[in-house]
């Protein structure tokens, strides 16, 4: 898919698009093609239309690629993955911070009681007379 859409498919809209997966239903009628999209919300979009309007060209060209009796159709979408990961890192970052806080605020801290171990308690029975 991907050497096809470097090759094949000339339109400008096309942005640095990469596949990211490619999952094809067990029949062999659908076939869901994720990518990515280097730049913003514009490149997006515009390679969003570029793919949708070579659906049929990409579609013919996989046919004959596979040599099957059936081509899928093709459903192009945009991957979650780099959104999702950029939301991670942001938590892991936040996270690393907080534990540096706690860390510092560790540093000079006292137990409270010195050895809690040290004496046995006494524990008072309340039924004894």
């Amino acid at each position: 898919m991907a050497q096809l859409l470097e090759t094949k498919i000339k339109d400008p809209r096309l942005g640095f698009v990469t596949v990211t997966d490619a999952r094809v239903t067990g029949d062999l009628q659908n076939a869901s093609i994720f990518y990515t999209v280097l730049g913003g919300e514009d490149e997006r979009s515009a390679t969003a239309a570029a793919l949708e309007s070579a659906k049929g060209v990409i579609r013919s060209a996989v046919g004959k690629d596979l040599g099957t009796r059936i081509t899928p159709s093709l459903e192009f979408i945009l991957d979650g993955l780099p959104e999702s990961a950029k939301a991670l890192d942001s938590l892991l970052e936040r996270v690393h911070q907080l534990d540096a806080e706690v860390a510092k605020a560790r540093e000079n801290a006292k137990p409270v009681v010195e050895d809690a171990y040290k004496a046995p308690r006494i524990v008072e029975d309340k039924f004894k007379n």
